[in-house]
C-alpha cells in the first residue's frame, strides 16, 4: 500500500512540469507509458521483468523524451529491484535530454529524482520492519502453539501418571489385606473349628457358631474387597502392550486410544478377546503383519484385530477361541463384524452402557 502512495505522490509532481513544457502529445504517451510502466513492475515483482521493462523504458525514451519528464517513477522502481546500471544509464539520458533546456526545469527533475530515493528508501525499510515483524509474530504464535501442545501432553502424562500410582496403590493395598488380614482370618477360622471339635460345653456352643460366622462373613468381606480392588487396578493399556510385546509369530502393532476410566467388564473382555485372537493368528494364519486398535468412542468402546494371513478362515471362525469370543461380546450387547478380506479381521463396538453382574447400569 505505501508503494502505490509513493508512485502516486510521484506521478503528481512529475506533472507539475507541465508550468514549464508545453502539453501535447509527446507528453500524454509518455504519462501513459509511465502508468503502464508503474502498474505492470508493481504488479509482477519479478527482478527479471523490471529489467526488461527497464531496457524498453530505456529504448523508448529516445522516440518518446517526454518520459524524461517521469524520471522519478523509472528510478524508484530501478531502485527497488537493486538496477543500478540502467538506472545510471537513463540519468545520463537524462543530462543529454536536457541539455540546453529552461533551467527552471532542472530544479524540478532533481528534487523528483531526490524524492524517489527517499521514498524508495524509506519504503523498503519499513517493509523490512514489517517483514521482520510479521516473522517475530509467526514465530510466537507457533511457538504458544508448540507450549500448549507440550502442556497438554504434560498434563495427560501427569494424568497417565497419578492413574498408573492409583493402580499401584490399589494393588499394594489388596495385597496387604490378602496377606495379613486375609490370613489372620483365615487362622482364626481354623483355630474356632478346631476350639468347636474339642468343646464339651453345651452353653458355649451358639456363642462359638456366632463367631465363625461372623469371622467367615468378614472372610467373604475380605475376599470381595481385595478382587474388587485386584480388578480396579488393572491397567488395560499396559496389559495389551504387553499381550503385543510377546506376541512373537509375527509382528504386531498397537494403536491405543481409551480413557483411564475403563469399566472393568469392558478391561476384562478386551484383554480376553486379544489373547483368544492372537492365539487364534497363531494357529490359523499364515500372518506377517497384525494390527491392533482399541479406540473409545463418546457412545462406545471399540477393538479392532487385523492380520494380513491367507490361512484356512473356515477353521478360524469355527472354532472355540471365536466361540468364545462372540460369548464376550454377546455378554455385553456389543457388535461383532469378521472381515475376511485381506487377511482376517475381527471389528467390535461395545455401547457404554452396559449392564454388569448386579444389574446395575454402568
Amino acid at each position: 500500500m505505501k508503494r502505490i502512495t509513493d508512485h502516486v505522490i510521484l506521478i503528481t509532481y512529475c506533472l507539475f512540469s507541465v508550468l514549464f513544457i508545453p502539453v501535447n502529445t509527446v507528453f500524454i504517451v509518455s504519462f501513459l507509458l509511465t502508468i503502464i510502466f508503474a502498474t505492470s513492475v508493481y504488479s509482477i515483482q519479478k527482478k527479471g521483468f523490471s529489467l526488461a521493462i527497464a531496457v524498453a523504458y530505456v529504448v523508448l525514451a529516445v522516440f518518446f523524451p517526454g518520459l524524461y519528464i517521469f524520471m522519478p517513477v523509472y528510478l524508484y522502481h530501478m531502485l527497488q529491484h537493486q538496477l543500478y546500471l540502467p538506472a545510471a544509464c537513463s540519468l545520463i539520458g537524462l543530462c543529454f535530454h536536457f541539455y540546453g533546456r529552461p533551467k527552471e526545469l532542472w530544479p524540478l527533475v532533481i528534487f523528483g529524482l531526490f524524492l524517489a530515493f527517499i521514498f524508495q528508501r524509506r519504503t523498503s525499510e519499513y517493509q523490512i520492519l514489517m517483514d521482520h515483524y510479521k516473522q517475530t509474530r509467526d514465530d510466537s504464535t507457533e511457538l504458544n502453539l508448540l507450549l500448549n501442545q507440550k502442556n497438554k501432553s504434560l498434563l495427560v502424562k501427569q494424568d497417565y501418571e497419578i492413574y498408573t500410582a492409583t493402580l499401584q496403590e490399589r494393588n499394594r493395598i489388596a495385597r496387604e489385606i490378602h496377606d495379613n488380614v486375609g490370613h489372620m482370618l483365615t487362622r482364626s477360622i481354623l483355630m474356632l473349628g478346631a476350639l468347636k471339635a474339642v468343646n464339651k460345653q453345651e452353653e458355649l456352643t451358639p456363642s462359638l457358631e456366632n463367631l465363625e460366622q461372623t469371622l467367615t462373613t468378614a472372610m467373604n468381606s475380605v475376599r470381595t474387597s481385595v478382587h474388587d480392588l485386584h480388578d480396579e487396578s488393572i491397567n488395560l493399556k499396559e496389559v495389551i502392550e504387553s499381550l503385543v510385546n510377546d506376541f512373537t509369530y509375527a509382528p504386531a502393532e498397537l494403536d491405543y486410544d481409551m480413557g483411564l476410566n475403563v469399566p472393568r467388564e469392558i478391561k476384562y473382555s478386551f484383554i480376553s478377546i486379544a489373547k483368544e485372537a492372537l492365539t487364534n493368528i497363531t494357529k490359523h494364519s499364515n500372518a506377517t503383519r497384525v494390527q491392533i486398535t482399541m479406540r473409545e468412542h463418546p457412545a462406545l468402546y471399540q477393538i479392532s484385530i487385523r492380520d494380513n494371513g491367507t490361512g484356512n478362515k473356515e477353521i478360524a471362525q469355527s472354532g472355540i477361541g471365536l466361540i468364545n469370543i462372540k460369548d464376550r461380546v454377546s455378554a455385553l450387547k456389543g457388535h461383532l463384524q469378521i472381515i475376511n478380506e485381506h487377511g482376517f479381521k475381527l471389528f467390535i463396538t461395545i455401547p457404554k452402557t452396559i449392564t454388569n453382574t448386579g444389574g446395575k447400569d454402568i
